[in-house]
Formats: structure tokens, sequence, C-alpha cells
């Protein structure tokens, strides 16, 4: 019953990742943080990824249809990625992520750790190569795949 609760609301509430594109140069990151709060979006949970010609600043945010707005009233260039974000309610829990993820042989690109949620609780957002597979498999293990309500402000 679990299951199929967390696969279907997967479905209807995916969390989104924004992978922002800027060049790489002193102050990009602090631009875009300012121009989020003016907009009063939130970070739940960012990396990012800078090459010598680029910065990739992958951002979850609490309000993805605000922050497409924003990003584009800025000129941001962007990209909207599906990630599944999964409750991690130790440290110890990240292990049984990853090796329910490696049986059943779901490719993990990158992860990385929520900033804040409402509740409080760690969580970590994965990028992978099958997210609705990664949900189902998540979800028998007993672990909570949230959805962007459970992300939201």
């Amino acid at each position: 019953m679990m299951e199929n609760t967390m696969t279907v609301s997967r479905k209807r509430d995916p969390v989104l990742q924004f992978s922002v594109f800027a060049p790489n140069k002193v102050g990009q990151l602090n631009e875009l943080v300012q121009h989020l709060a003016k907009e009063d979006l939130h970070i739940m949970a960012m990396c990012m990824l800078d090459t010598t010609e680029c910065t990739i600043m992958r951002l979850i945010l609490d309000y993805p249809d605000q922050a497409r707005s924003a990003f584009e009233r800025a000129d941001y260039a962007y990209a909207v990625s599906e990630v599944i974000a999964v409750e991690v309610p130790t440290e110890a829990q990240v292990k049984y992520i990853t090796t329910a993820l490696v049986e059943a042989e779901i490719n993990i690109h990158y992860i990385y750790p929520f900033v804040a949620r409402p509740e409080g609780r760690s969580a970590l957002a994965l990028h992978l190569e099958d997210n609705e597979l990664a949900a189902t498999v998540l979800g028998r293990r007993g672990l909570r795949v949230l959805g962007q309500s459970d992300i939201a402000r």
C-alpha cells in the first residue's frame, strides 16, 4: 500500500530541479541567490559545478512555477529536470538508499543534500537514470520519497 501511494504521488507531484547556466565568474552564485530572494523563492537544495567556461547551478526551489518566471525575467538560461527526493532520517540510511539502487541496477548520475525542508528533516536529491523505478524500489524499502508539495514552504 505504501509503495503505490508513493509512486502515484511521485507521478502527480515530481520534484523539479533547475539547472541554471552562467559564465564562470566571481559573484554569479551571489547574484542568483540575491535575485531569488527578491522574488521570495527559497533554495531548498543546491549544488554547483563549474568548468573553465561555464557554471551550472543546480537548484531545487520551493515553488517551480514562480522560479520559471523569475529566471525568464532575469534572462537566465536554465533547464528543468525531474529528480527523486528521498528523506534521510539518519546518515546510516544513505547506505540503504545506495544499496537499494545498486540492487535494482539504477545508475546514480549525481546526488546532493537539501539545505532545508519545512519539517526540518534531512533529504537527498538524486538524479537517476530511471526515476519511476527508483521511487518504487525506495518505497518498497520503507523510505519516504518526497513530492514537490513536501518541499514547498
